[in-house]
């Protein structure tokens, strides 16, 4: 047996075999967990003083009835490593994990469910010994009947009828023995970071977490492009490389571990006798992640400048002075989907000389002595500004303008059609089609695979009893897609579902060309959106006044692209609603500049705001009349009604 003084650990508040647990005083457990859980309020060790006698209840309970439980260990406020959130109880039933989260009546049952559902999902997919076992979520909620309920893959049960429901899973369900040691090892555990933190675990330790079963996915096209740019120095060529995906699947990812990757300095050509002294860069157009990356960078100590650039500086600075050569022999560009056209640069930097994104970022690399490797990531269904539907189209007229550059293409062939087209075929370019460089199983959902399945479907009109299915899988899979009509509702879930989880980033998102939302509490309007400080907003603790989880200041698709947050809270405006059994702009805010297909920018920006949650998206509606048939059409979807 585990003694009481031994079951104190660094990584939980209690642990030790069945029989101790149920032995030991309820004050000395409640003392150990205090110990361990950095100040606990009074109302946490009001919860323990409550909790603790009758799980000890019914730990007594079970070992009478259940010979084989004499030989589970029970473990209680679990750390998950590099991650900071504590599941309330973890029985190892031999091969068989439970979580159980406990809750009082006051706390709203959805966000209990949910909260479970997402230990016992993540537990899955990174922790190293739960992968092929068995591992059971379970809601144990006061004044709940002791008959258990299963509702969305989740067993809910009231304390007294937890004894015999945790008899049942022993018996029904088998897996491997677990040890407590092996399950508790801080590398068992290797949650998929965030954007933010995989770029300060790069910038502070030049690497990544090793993910198995997320990397399975990303280090293909990682090697692909590696070999490309070992080939283009040893050979002295220059290359471009397409790496396509859907959205979080990686591709920010990939693109932030080529920049630090420890080879490319010594390939890095020497200029007049200097070695360059930042050999790759990563690029964005994306504003706000430029802002929220180098926030991050620097308040972990580091210059985040140098390691990632806007764009518009770039170009800038080097199509101003022709002789200029960029210090960096590789370049990865973000969103290269959405470079800007011809027209969009000369507007935006005030140039006669109008030359699109692409044509600048490939007259740059010529000029880079010997060798250069530009990496375009490109995004499907992500086009929302003003000048940047050009997509492939504006990267393949690029390369024929500057074909003398004897490039050589490297793209998946899910984009040959459209980068062949036209003069292309006569420009004289090598091309070489490689599939590793398509990145299909989105990442960004914790592995739940169909999540950009579910929303392309619901926005480009699939049969809604095919999205339903969908719908269903995706909450299996512990994903959650929520409708309601009650904003306050819709904030006191989030508040709820993540109050013990301080790393966790839920916000307030809304499409910039709705009129109606701000009657409602959302200001979306442009005068206060543009003063977004994205920089905090996304990176700063709940505490914090600028933090998105404060669910006041308003992220529309231009501040989000590109970023995530664990859930977002989409207020679903007017300018893309249901009428007549079609998707319809008529009555969005209008759109500056030269638009060839609003109702497309509204689709995609739609796109873009109900993929931002990692674990799902809250969708909230004003209860008004235009409004009506969407909330139907999102329910006949699949999109579960909620208040």
């Amino acid at each position: 047996m585990t003694s009481p003084e031994n079951a104190r650990t660094p990584r939980a508040g209690w642990i030790s075999d069945l029989p101790t647990f149920r032995s030991a005083e309820p004050r000395i457990v409640r003392l150990s967990l205090e110990h361990f859980v950095a100040a606990p309020g009074p109302n946490q060790i009001s919860a323990w003083n409550g909790w603790i006698p009758d799980l000890q209840r019914e730990a007594d309970s079970l070992l009478h009835v259940h010979e084989p439980a004499a030989e589970y260990t029970a473990i209680l406020e679990y750390e998950l490593p590099r991650d900071q959130r504590r599941p309330d109880v973890v029985i190892l039933e031999g091969g068989v994990v439970v979580v159980l989260e406990l809750k009082g009546p006051q706390t709203g049952l959805q966000a209990g469910l949910d909260q479970v559902a997402a230990y016992a999902r993540d537990l899955r997919a990174y922790h190293r010994e739960c992968h092929d076992r068995p591992v059971v979520p379970v809601l144990v909620r006061a004044m709940e009947p002791d008959a258990p309920r299963v509702h969305d893959g989740v067993t809910i049960v009231g304390p007294r009828g937890l004894h015999p429901l945790l008899k049942d899973i022993s018996r029904r369900l088998a897996g491997t023995p677990l040890a407590p040691a092996a399950f508790l090892d801080d590398d068992a555990y290797c949650p998929m970071p965030s954007i933010v933190q995989a770029a300060r675990e790069l910038f502070e330790r030049g690497e990544l977490p090793f993910i198995k079963r997320a990397r399975a996915h990303t280090d293909p096209a990682l090697r692909a492009i590696t070999n490309i740019a070992l080939e283009a120095a040893a050979k002295k060529e220059r290359h471009v490389v397409m790496l396509t995906g859907v959205p979080g699947s990686g591709k920010t990812l990939v693109g932030l571990q080529l920049v630090h990757a420890h080879w490319l300095s010594p390939l890095a050509v020497p200029r007049q006798g200097k070695s360059a002294t930042v050999p790759a860069v990563f690029l964005s157009g994306n504003g706000p992640l430029v802002a929220v990356l180098q926030d991050a960078l620097a308040s972990a100590g580091g210059g985040g400048k140098t390691f990632v650039q806007d764009i518009k500086k770039y170009v800038e600075t080097y199509s101003k002075k022709r002789a200029r050569t960029p210090p960096e022999h590789l370049v990865v560009f973000d969103e290269a989907q959405r470079a800007h056209d011809a027209d969009r640069v000369a507007h935006v930097h005030g140039s006669e000389r109008a030359q699109s994104e692409p044509e600048h970022l490939l007259e740059f690399m010529l000029r880079v002595p010997e060798w250069s490797v530009l990496v375009a990531l490109v995004g499907t269904g992500q086009a929302i500004h003003v000048g940047e539907e050009g997509g492939i189209a504006l990267w393949r007229d690029a390369l024929v303008k500057l074909a003398h550059g004897n490039w050589v293409v490297h793209a998946p062939a899910n984009v040959e059609q459209a980068l062949t087209e036209g003069r292309f075929a006569g420009a004289g370019l090598a091309t070489r089609w490689n599939p590793s460089l398509n990145l299909d199983t989105e990442l960004r959902h914790h592995l739940v695979p169909r999540v950009h399945a579910f929303v392309d479907g619901l926005l480009q009109d699939a049969p809604p009893a095919d999205l339903a299915r969908i719908a269903r899988e995706l909450r299996e899979g512990g994903h959650r897609f929520l409708v309601t009509t009650d904003l306050g509702a819709a904030k006191q879930y989030l508040r709820e579902r993540y109050g013990e989880a301080p790393r966790s980033r839920y916000g307030l998102v809304a499409s910039s060309k709705d009129k109606l939302l701000a009657d409602w509490g959302v200001d979306n309007s442009f005068q206060t959106t543009k003063k977004l400080r994205a920089g905090p907003w996304f990176n700063q603790p709940p505490t914090h006044p600028l933090s998105c989880c404060r669910l006041d200041t308003v992220a529309t698709e231009f501040a989000a692209q590109g970023l995530e947050l664990d859930m977002a809270l989409l207020a679903w405006g007017t300018d893309f609603i249901r009428e007549n059994g079609v998707w319809t702009n008529r009555l969005a805010r209008g759109t500056q500049g030269k638009v060839h297909d609003a109702l497309a920018l509204r689709r995609n920006s739609y796109r873009v705001l109900l993929t931002r949650g990692r674990d799902g998206t809250v969708i909230f509606l004003p209860p008004v009349g235009e409004m009506k048939e969407t909330i139907e059409h999102l329910e006949r979807c699949g999109v579960e009604a909620w208040t």
